[in-house]
């Protein structure tokens, strides 16, 4: 920022200082141990284009996009040393000292979610899509194996604030294009996949440092989950991205929720959607694979999602007003009878005057 005027200055990463070049990816020598599998051992990797890689066949998809992105290991590096002083500060207040070498495990949060409409309004530049996608990784945690337990030395107070949310990949796409996501992120997930069986030797104060990574999907929403688990879209009659219920049974049972769903069933169901081993009709091998329609490529952590939050509070307001037609505070023990009929009192009166059918909700 030039101190006179206030404005902001983008210079070209060639004009860049040594103290700025520190901070981007790519400027930090380290080194895998296993080596990274189908990965480069060349360290000094900026900004990469986001389509390098990809092979262009006469029969594949054409990919008509810009992309931009780090490295995901380089991207790791950069992010642990901007952290250093936290590190060596988290170790100092568990009493350990600054030589410690590790293994330190790091939990990674992934983020990914549309940026919306970010075309020109008045511009002249070349025709790319107006969507964007942002892909990004949040360090949560820092663990040290040390006495026979892990201790904790670093933990991100503000996991969903913007100020740790590490960028990784930056696509003018548009996020329901599955063949452009899945060439764009195909490369970057067979790097994660790579580090998850591999140790980083990082140097950090002149001492050689090992780190592990373990890698969580949680900062997807429903639409994305759906997009890179392979599930059909949110109008699909599996409405659950966690379980194999149909609208019609999640409209029957409001509270009994459990997780059901994961990544390599989904892998299995996609196969068998693809191949159709028992030679069914459509419908029934949809129903077999429960909505799967495309190959999952990103593994997704379950988390209690909007829609299981939405359906507890409506059972549980469902049940407050109830209670409030039977007036419960005056009389606790009320029989069966009673409470059916505040129940079809209650029912009458979201018929009537909200025009709800109240067994169905769901649908």
């Amino acid at each position: 920022v030039k101190a006179i005027t206030g404005r902001q200055i983008f210079q070209p990463l060639h004009a860049l200082r040594t103290a700025e070049k520190a901070l981007l990816p790519g400027y930090h020598p380290f080194e895998w141990q296993p080596p990274l599998r189908n990965v480069s051992s060349n360290t000094e990797v900026g900004i990469i284009d986001g389509l390098s890689g990809l092979q262009h066949l006469v029969d594949d998809y054409p990919v008509d996009t810009i992309a931009k992105r780090f490295r995901y290991d380089a991207a790791l590096v950069s992010a642990l040393m901007d952290m250093e002083e936290d590190i060596f500060e988290g170790l100092k207040s568990q009493d350990l000292g600054d030589y410690v070498k590790g293994p330190f495990t790091v939990v990674i949060k992934e983020s990914c979610d549309g940026m919306g409409d970010v075309s020109e309004k008045h511009g002249c530049g070349p025709v790319v899509p107006e969507k964007a996608v942002r892909f990004s990784f949040t360090l949560m945690s820092i663990t040290i194996a040390h006495s026979n337990e892990n201790i904790k030395i670093f933990e991100e107070n503000k996991p969903n604030s913007e100020l740790c949310c590490k960028p990784l990949c930056l696509m003018l796409a548009d996020e329901s294009d599955h063949e452009t996501f899945t060439a764009i992120l195909s490369p970057l997930v067979a790097e994660r996949e790579a580090m998850k069986s591999s140790e980083l030797i990082l140097e950090m104060d002149g001492i050689p440092r090992v780190f592990k990574f373990i890698f969580r999907g949680t900062g997807y929403d429903e639409k994305l989950v759906r997009e890179v688990e392979g599930l059909e879209a949110s109008g699909s009659t599996y409405i659950c991205t966690l379980c194999d219920a149909t609208r019609l049974e999640a409209s029957k049972n409001l509270i009994l929720h459990s997780i059901t769903r994961n990544h390599a069933e989904n892998l299995e169901r996609y196969e068998m959607w693809r191949s159709n081993p028992y030679h069914e009709s459509v419908d029934e091998l949809r129903d077999r694979v429960k909505g799967v329609s495309s190959k999952p490529f990103i593994e997704t952590v379950p988390s209690i999602d909007a829609l299981h939050c939405d359906i507890g509070n409506a059972t549980e307001f469902y049940k407050i007003f109830q209670f409030e037609i039977g007036e419960v505070f005056k009389k606790a023990a009320a029989s069966k009878e009673e409470r059916k009929r505040w129940q079809s009192t209650l029912d009458k009166h979201l018929r009537k005057k909200m025009n709800l059918k109240p067994v169905t909700r769901m649908n």
